[in-house]
């Protein structure tokens, strides 16, 4: 018998290794044990017989791995077993991971799943509790996962809470995030976590004040968010009270008079019915680069509306030779309501002139014309939008070309090209040419100005600020 002693509970780097010795030393699954060593090093390890001399290299299918980081995860001494079992039947059946019926595969496939479930369930349920410290402000969480997720979900946090100090305590594992690197201790115990802190009552607050007694459906409510969790959130001593106050709630819902709708929408309606009576939204063409500009404020042609704070159309002259489409516009265009006036606009501008190209006789406008994004903290963080967004406002676009009617449009970044082209046209392989639209326009594509901003290494950025310039330099060249 060959007794395997992993570092940790989740040393899939040791199981790996161990498990290659043992499969290439000819070693049965039957024969091999698989324990945890717990006074090995955290998080690192290693096992196993060393091969047998001459024994051939092998590989194994990528559903195979990528299983493999799934189920060490999962809470149970089956799993390091049964993945060498399945790593050993590789051997002779090389296609065993596609079949879904076979009973190793299909309980691999299960942990799977729970650990997927798991995972996600921390990222729902965590609470931070604000401590102070040395060094100032820091935010604590107790947790307690299904299964060992605890340093596979740790990034999304790192992600989400960028900006703060923060440490996540599990039975398993702590992570912790200085707002710069991510590290890992050993597991906690529920006592070295803080009890509570002053915005808890402000939650609770906020949380019955959102709860629908009218939607409630416990046994749906209790498979989303399980007991198990409850006493980790704050909310959740509030839960049996609503829970029973529910239909009195809902009747005393129905008995009160319908509420005011919000301003913003009453001054929007008139607008919409308007936009839409004459043509501007979804019937006739607008006549005017001034009707596009109003229109696009009650646009409903996808949801990018309902989070933006206005529409934002494009500006120029209306017989413009070069037109510049960008992707969509950004924080603060968004609340100027005047595209390219931020960080990416500014690079605009500098390349403009040193190409030579007066901004003031082009028209710049967006693929999209509402500001797509996801709140961090505080902070609005740009998302790309995707091909039905694009594809959506590109009516506001065609209409766009065909009032200002430019002999170039030069497409910036790949969302541009998608709606400027109507299909993806990659920057590498179509900058510096001149490619025939469909109503004899030239169409030119080349970076966007953010990409340039984003660009961390410096000799990298200033080549790829000279290809821009070049590029722009080639399309007014073009438009002459």
């Amino acid at each position: 018998m060959e007794v395997v002693r992993l570092a940790s509970e989740t040393d899939l780097a040791g199981w790996r290794n161990a498990a290659r010795n043992l499969r290439a030393a000819g070693v049965p699954p039957e024969a091999a044990l698989w324990t945890v060593d717990g006074d090995a090093s955290l998080f690192a390890g290693e096992g196993g017989p060393a091969p047998a001399a001459g024994a051939a290299p092998f590989t194994v299918p990528r559903e195979f791995v990528e299983l493999a980081q799934q189920v060490i995860l999962y809470r149970s001494d089956e799993r390091f077993s049964l993945l060498y079992r399945l790593l050993w039947r590789l051997q002779v059946e090389p296609n065993l991971m596609k079949i879904t019926t076979d009973p190793d595969v299909d309980k691999a496939r299960l942990f799977a799943r729970a650990v997927s479930k798991a995972a996600h369930k921390m990222k729902a349920f965590v609470r931070f509790r604000e401590v102070s410290d040395e060094d100032g402000e820091a935010f604590v969480a107790w947790f307690e996962p299904a299964h060992r997720v605890t340093e596979a979900t740790a990034p999304f946090f790192a992600k989400r809470f960028a900006n703060m100090r923060w440490s996540i305590l599990t039975p398993d594992a702590c992570a912790h995030w200085d707002t710069h690197t991510l590290s890992f201790t050993r597991g906690a115990d529920p006592a070295d976590a803080p009890i509570s802190d002053a915005l808890e009552d402000y939650w609770r607050t906020y949380y019955a004040s959102i709860f629908n007694p009218a939607r409630l459906k416990v046994s749906a409510m209790q498979k989303e968010m399980p007991k198990r969790y409850w006493r980790n959130l704050p909310e959740a001593g509030l839960i049996p009270e609503l829970i029973a106050q529910a239909e009195a709630r809902t009747s005393e819902m129905v008995r009160q008079a319908p509420s005011e709708p919000e301003r913003r929408i009453v001054k929007a309606e008139p607008r919409a019915r308007a936009a839409a009576a004459d043509g501007r939204i979804e019937g006739r063409a607008p006549a005017s680069l001034e009707e596009i500009a109003e229109a696009i404020q009650v646009c409903r042609r996808c949801d990018l509306w309902r989070d933006a704070t206005q529409g934002v159309p494009g500006e120029g002259p209306k017989q413009a030779r070069l037109m510049f489409v960008g992707e969509q516009p950004g924080d603060q265009e968004d609340l100027a309501g005047h595209p390219f006036v931020g960080p990416a606009g500014q690079m605009l501008d500098k390349a403009l002139a040193e190409a030579g190209v007066p901004r003031a006789e082009t028209y710049v406008t967006n693929a999209v014309k509402h500001f797509k994004h996801e709140l961090r903290g505080k902070r609005r963080i740009h998302q790309t939008p995707n091909t039905s967004e694009v594809s959506a406002c590109r009516w506001w676009l065609d209409h766009e070309r065909q009032l200002v009617r430019p002999r170039v449009i030069v497409a910036l970044g790949a969302s541009a090209g998608l709606s400027v082209f109507g299909k993806p046209t990659p920057i590498a392989k179509f900058r510096q040419q001149g490619l025939q639209l469909p109503d004899q326009t030239q169409g030119v594509v080349t970076y966007h100005p953010s990409y340039l901003l984003r660009v961390p290494d410096a000799d990298a950025k200033a080549k790829a600020y000279a290809m821009f310039v070049e590029d722009l330099k080639f399309a007014w060249k073009l438009a002459a």
